[in-house]
């Protein structure tokens, strides 16, 4: 039976549950830096990295330019089966990350190690603060930004340290993404 699974398998003696959905979730998009490897099974001339070019694009051979933008591994390795399938009868095609270079966060100011970090797959802006070692004595908590450009639009996103260590207004920690930049003033 050659079927996927949609979720996750979970394996007990004689016992085998899928939790649904969670495949999904564990779905990582390409970002524009990452880069990928990718193999054709029986078919040296077609295995090697690839770059995702910031335009979010790569090349590959006899396929040409592939857009990789908002697309997932699975879905890269599925548009590449289909443009070689016109060259090479029912091709095998293997997409992997090799390196995320492409999905980072900033965290700069007051904190003990400030800089870029990879985030896989998902980092929130208590973790990202954790990331970069912790704040300094100096940091002013109450009033730590994240900077977040959607497109040609900037967005200020207040975030209160002391209120979400102490478990109060949870939803202020939430999820950064892919080039999000958190001010630690």
């Amino acid at each position: 039976m050659n079927k996927r699974w949609s979720g996750l398998l979970v394996t007990f003696p004689f016992l085998f549950v899928a939790l649904p959905g969670h495949a999904q979730e564990a779905g990582y998009t390409v970002k524009p830096g990452d880069i990928l490897a990718v193999s054709v099974w029986k078919e040296e001339a077609l295995q090697g990295d690839v770059l995702v070019t910031p335009d979010g694009a790569f090349a590959f051979p006899l396929v040409g330019l592939v857009d990789a933008r908002n697309k997932t591994v699975d879905d890269l390795q599925k548009i590449l089966t289909e443009r070689l399938a016109r060259y090479i009868s029912d091709p095998v095609v293997t997409v992997a990350v090799r390196e995320i270079r492409g999905n980072k966060v900033y965290v700069i100011g007051q904190v003990n190690k400030p800089g870029e970090f990879v985030v896989n797959p998902r980092v929130d802006v208590m973790q990202a603060l954790a990331m970069a070692g912790g704040t300094t004595p100096f940091a002013s908590l109450g009033s730590i930004t994240v900077i977040r450009r959607t497109g040609a639009q900037q967005e200020a996103l207040e975030f209160d340290f002391n209120a979400v260590a102490k478990g109060k207004d949870l939803k202020q920690n939430f999820e950064l993404r892919s080039g999000d930049i958190v001010v630690v003033p």
